[in-house]
This record gives C-alpha cells, structure tokens and sequence, in this order.
C-alpha cells in the first residue's frame, strides 16, 4: 500500500501484528527511492514472520508470539551476542532477580582466563517483568576498555545460576592503509571468466589472475584488482552463470583451477601428461568465441583432466599438506564435498518434490552410504577446493611480492543459492518461504528478486554470529580488500515471501552494529580494507555508520545526481570506492550509445514507453556531459559531437573520477579497451546472456590477457588514474 504521509497511525502501531513484526526486526513500512512511502500490508508481514519461524496467522496468535518473545527475553541472563568495542569501557545489561547482584567472568578466544572478575553496574531503567512467577530487572557488567580485540566467552552468573554468551569484541574502527592516508589508491575491475590467455581452458582462471595482478602492477601501477565473485559453483555441469549465486561462500570455485599448474602435473608420466595436453586442446577454440563464454564445455574437459591428475597421487609432503588443509577446513568443506558427490551421482538439486535435495539431510543412511561407496569421489571434491584454494592464494602472494599495496579485492555476494551445499547442510542458518531482493526503484521498475534464501538474524545473535565470523576470516585468508554486495543487508534486508513479486516484501532488519564489527576485526587482523555496495535505495545513516567504522562505501559517477543535476567529483565522500559504472551497467561506450535501453525495451523490463525512458537517459547523458564541461574535463567542441568523440568522452569521466577525494579509485577494463556489451542485466536470468560476455575491444575482437596493459587505450587510462 502506498501512502503520501511518511509515518504509521498510533491505531496501525498498537496492533498485535504490527507489533509483533517490529519486535523482531521486521520494517512495517519504508520510504523508497523516489521518496514515495509505502505501508506493508499484513498478509506480507504474516508471510514475512513464517519465515522467521514465528506464527502470526490471526490477532490472538500473534499476541501469543508477543508473550513468548518477551517472555524469552526477560528470562534468559544475557543476550546470547554481546558487542564490545576494544579500548573502551563496555557495559553488558544483565537480567536479575530483584536485589539480586550479578557476577561475571571472561575466557579469552586463546582459551586463557581474563584476569579479573567482571565489577556490576546499573541496569537501563526499564520496569521490571514478571517471569514464571518472579520479577525481573536488569543490572550490568563492566567489560574493561583493556579486554584485547577477539572472539570471546562471556560467562554470567546469578543467583547460582549461570549462562555464556559470545563476547565479540571488535575494534572501532579500521585503519587506512599507508598509501590511503593522505592520498588514495587505484586498480582495476575485472570479470575474470571474460578474460582469457593462450593457456586458458577457454574461461579465465587463477593462473590468468596472477598474470593480470603482476602485469597491472608492473605495466600500468595499479595497486588492486576487484574481481567478480569466486565462491563454490556446482562440480558437474550445467554451471550457474552468475559469480553472485554460488553454492557456498565459505569455499571457493574450483572450476578456475588451471590443471597444469598443479604440482602433480609435473608428476605425470608421459601417456597421462599427453592425455591432459590433448584435454587442453579440446578447448583451444573456446578461447577465441568473441560472444560467449562456454563455461559447461570448458568444464567438462578440465574436469577429466584434474580426475588423472589427481589420481595420480601425490608425495608423503603433499599429502601431508592436503590432510591438514582438510582438518583446518573442518565441516565446511565435508559439507560442500558431499554435497558435491551427492549432485554428481544423483543428479540436480532442483527443489522439487522427491529430489534428493529436499527429502534427504547430511544425516540420512543414504547419504552415509554413499559416501562410503564412493571414497575417491569424494576425495576429489575435498581434493579439488585444496588445489583452489592452493592456486588462489599464489595468485596474491604474487601480487604482494609484486608490490601491489592490496592485490586481489575479493568480491562477497549477498547471499547463495537455495539448493545449494549450505543451505542443504545447515538448514536452520536461513530463513524459509523467503528469497531477497530489492523493492522497485529507478533502474529496476519491477524490483529484484535474487531467489536466494536470506540468513535468519534470530539464529545469527544465538550463534554468535559464527557462520558469518568464518565467512568474512576465509575471505581476507585470500583478499588485501573485500568488497561487501549490498552492504545494505547487514543492517536490512528485502524480504520476499514465496511465490510473490518483488513489489510485495518487507525490509528485515539485521544487527549492523555487530556485523561491521565483525568485518572491522577481520580486517584489522589482516591489514586489509572493507568496500560496502550501498547503492540503490540506502539511508543515509548507512554512509555514516560505514565510515564511522573506517569502512568504504561506493561513488559511482552515473549515479553521483540529484533531481537530474550531477555532482562534481571533488562533492563526493572521501570513505568510498570510486568509479565510472558498475558491472551492472553496460560499459561507458555501451551506456553512452544508450545500451541499457536497448536491453530493458527488448526484453520487456519497461514499465512505460520506450520514449518515456530514453528520453530520461538522453536527459541523464545531457546533465553528465555538461559536468564534464563545465569542471574542465571535457573539451565543449568535443562534446558537440559525442559520436565522433566517443573515446574523449569516456577519458574525460575518468579524468573527472580521479578528481575526488575517494580513497579507492577503480577502472573497469571493459572501458579501457571499448567493449560496450553490459555482462549482466539485472532482473533477468537467461533473456540476456548475462556473466557470459568474453572481453572484447569496440569491434567485437577478443581481447586476451598477453599484451591488455600494452594496448595504447589501456595505457591512456591507466595514465589518467595516475594523475
């Protein structure tokens, strides 16, 4: 329902179900991007609290769930996640009895004993509850500004009774990086599928991204690359295009391996090695198709390959070292493996009744049975993440050791795909009967829906946020910087219920206190730098609460506009990611011959007429060149004629881009060597051939990785960005 008044009736807010719903973290009405105001109605919200696990289907239920939340709440000792920020003195609210007085102790992440008891301290003032027959108020525990940063366990006692809880305890904020302190420091972006080498399997992979890092170092001075996501994909084919559904985001994707660069290659006699050197060239051609990228066909040779080189065996040391990386891998990678061997002998985990998928769990005798049948398989699949994992981390050892000040910036998406290893091992992570998305806003008439399912913030606090703890450690474990996909949904997230539009959700609200913290420990452990995707309809206290943490947000130079005027770049915020376009957008030659609108109107993504919207992109590109004039960054003869200037214009927005005082610049390798194809249109899946475009300069030619940094119009931007 949308309403014209930006605030609930006092009538609406004392309903049980409108209570119920903001008591758990569930929005019942936002402000969207055009500032229209919007109530949610309550067969969404009902929907909404199912999926939480909370049931709401009439007035006297709901009230029910509100007596059963409270009555959980008041009593229990202490919240089961408790935030502490490192060199400050701390409180923790604690539930007493009255005139009960509560006592504490800590047990460091090192497994020691913090040094002295924990002193209490007033409650927060608020009335006392009755709870199976007593009253309950709160007292605190003073957490010492000394308490070094670190995962902890805070114990809790009163009255003889005890309970623990995760003490997380996160630094304030993240250090900038020498070379970000009174400057800033620029890379590229990069698809790396799209980009392939003559040693390729037709798709670029991890040995393509060490030549990419050390090159761009070495030929252009740049100091990252921010790479597409690389989590876990399927084992056999058909492969998920898209880098932002995988399987898993605690692993990563071992389709990128490149076979000879495992070390048991070298091993192989001489009829094996010949059967790989042949596998290779089964997938020659594939590196030269300019309009597609044929993940599938590539797999299925490298998969045959990696198979004889693995059963090829390996010495006692790299056994040694594939047995220890699997004990430090522990359930994650037990999860995806089987997972694995269960997709590869079953067949696709496709959600419907009777698939294995959703009749079977990690437990069942099927599953025990058919990892014992099928002992080697299984192996390799735990065999395969340890050589990606191997040949991921070279790649940035060899950007350090090439003077890259961050190397790779790994890129996490928002969530994963809802057949996928994670959610099949530990259903109870994520909530069901829901899939996230976005609400309709101005590049996306229609809304988003991701289709994946949204971790549960209920069982995230009683876990103490482990699962995302370990996610974000295993990132930096491989990254000098990690870029956060929609950091909007560490504080809310767009709640879809099942079978519904995108139109038709609710924002659900997350602890963003605890989660930034979370990523400002891990980063400040690996000396490395947070970027947070807050495009789109994101409020302006997100902005804040990132940089307040010492994170960065986005800049991007097409969206940089208010009310149809753009701002110029020396405008922008200093705690940002600064760049042209997004891998959203088609490239800036693309977007500048109106590429988008092309898409959305043959593919029916229009709300309206086709005049209607390129007429506001005509407008939009208007407002854009007479920035760029009017600040000196292009030449007002040039723009006059923009056909023919094309290539001026497109240096001009990125002489206007390193005119900011953004800490982090980004150029995309698509506009520095004219393709104009976008790689993924939002809101669809395969209308468009989306994550599959190769590289390729304005002529539609491939563009491979030996010689990129030497063509003269990469040369030229990469002279821009230096200054």
């Amino acid at each position: 329902m949308t309403m014209t008044e930006n605030n609930e009736s006092e009538e609406r807010l004392a309903r049980p179900l409108i209570r119920l719903a903001r008591l758990v973290g569930i929005a019942t009405s936002y402000t969207g991007m055009s500032h229209d105001w919007h109530e949610i109605d309550d067969d969404v919200l009902i929907e909404v609290l199912a999926a939480l696990g909370i049931d709401a289907r009439d007035e006297a239920v709901a009230l029910d769930s509100i007596r059963g939340i409270l009555h959980e709440r008041h009593g229990r000792l202490v919240a089961p996640t408790v935030l502490h920020i490192a060199g400050r003195e701390g409180r923790v609210l604690v539930n007493t009895g009255i005139l009960e007085i509560p006592s504490g102790s800590i047990t460091l992440e090192s497994g020691e004993e913090y040094g002295s008891a924990l002193v209490p301290g007033p409650g927060d003032g608020s009335k006392a509850y009755e709870v199976d027959g007593r009253f309950v108020s709160t007292a605190s525990l003073v957490i010492p500004e000394d308490l070094p940063a670190g995962y902890h366990t805070l114990h809790v006692t009163v009255a003889g009774r005890t309970e623990s809880a995760t003490l997380i305890s996160a630094p304030e904020r993240v250090e900038l990086l020498d070379g970000m302190k009174s400057g800033s420091l620029w890379g590229w972006m990069a698809q790396l599928y799209s980009i392939r080498s003559a040693g390729s399997w037709g798709v670029g992979d991890y040995e393509d991204l060490k030549t990419l890092l050390v090159e761009s170092k070495r030929r252009t001075g740049a100091d990252f690359m921010l790479i597409n996501p690389m989590h876990a994909a399927e084992p056999v084919s058909p492969l998920t295009p898209s880098p932002y559904l995988p399987v898993s985001r605690s692993l990563v994707n071992f389709t990128y391996i490149r076979p000879e660069t495992v070390a048991e290659y070298a091993r192989l006699d001489e009829a094996s090695r010949a059967q790989v050197d042949a596998l290779h060239a089964e997938t020659d051609p594939l590196n030269g198709d300019s309009q597609i990228i044929d993940r599938d066909t590539m797999w299925g040779v490298k998969m045959r390959a990696l198979w004889l080189i693995f059963k090829a065996g390996r010495t006692a040391e790299r056994q040694a070292d594939f047995d220890a990386f699997k004990a430090e891998q522990g359930d994650d990678l037990e999860a995806y493996a089987t997972w694995c061997l269960c997709y590869d002998k079953w067949g696709a985990p496709d959600g419907s009744e009777g698939n294995w998928e959703r009749v079977l769990t990690k437990d069942s005798e099927q599953v025990v049975a058919l990892r014992e049948q099928f002992p080697d398989t299984l192996d390799f699949y735990r065999w395969l993440e340890w050589i990606a994992v191997e040949q991921f981390n070279a790649a940035q050892q060899a950007a350090r050791d090439a003077g890259l000040a961050i190397g790779v910036m790994a890129d996490l998406a928002v969530g994963v795909h809802p057949n996928g290893s994670e959610v099949w091992w530990n259903p109870e992570r994520f909530a069901k009967g829901a899939t996230v998305g976005a609400p309709p806003d101005m590049f996306n008439q229609q809304g988003q829906n991701w289709s994946q399912p949204p971790l549960n913030p209920l069982d995230l606090e009683r876990t103490g946020y482990a699962a995302y703890r370990q996610m974000v450690h295993g990132m930096f474990a491989r990254a000098g910087a990690v870029r956060i996909d929609h950091i909007l949904g560490l504080f809310r997230l767009w709640w879809i219920p099942e079978g519904r539009s995108a139109t038709d959700g609710a924002y659900v609200h997350y602890d963003a206190d605890v989660m930034l913290g979370i990523l400002a420990l891990e980063a400040s452990r690996a000396g490395g730098v947070v970027v947070g995707e807050d495009l789109g309809v994101v409020p302006e206290y997100v902005a804040d609460s990132l940089s307040s943490h010492g994170l960065l947000g986005c800049a991007v130079e097409w969206f940089e506009q208010r009310d149809g005027v753009f701002r110029t770049p020396k405008q922008w915020r200093e705690y940002a990611l600064a760049s042209v376009n997004t891998h959203d957008m088609p490239p800036a030659a693309g977007y500048l011959e109106y590429e988008h609108v092309k898409i959305r109107e043959r593919l029916g993504l229009l709300s309206g007429p086709v005049e209607e919207f390129q007429a506001s992109a005509q407008a939009e590109q208007d407002a854009m060149i007479a920035m760029l004039v009017d600040n000196g960054y292009l030449d007002a003869q040039a723009a006059a004629d923009r056909v023919a200037n094309e290539k001026a214009i497109v240096e001009a927005l990125y002489r206007a881009l390193t005119d900011s005082p953004c800490k982090l610049l980004a150029a995309s390798i698509t506009d520095a060597v004219g393709e104009k194809r976008a790689q993924n249109q939002p809101g669809t899946n395969n209308e468009y051939l989306n994550w599959r475009i190769p590289l390729g300069d304005e002529r539609g030619n491939v563009v491979p990785v030996e010689g990129l940094f030497d063509r003269e119009s990469v040369q030229r931007i990469a002279a821009i960005m230096r200054g």
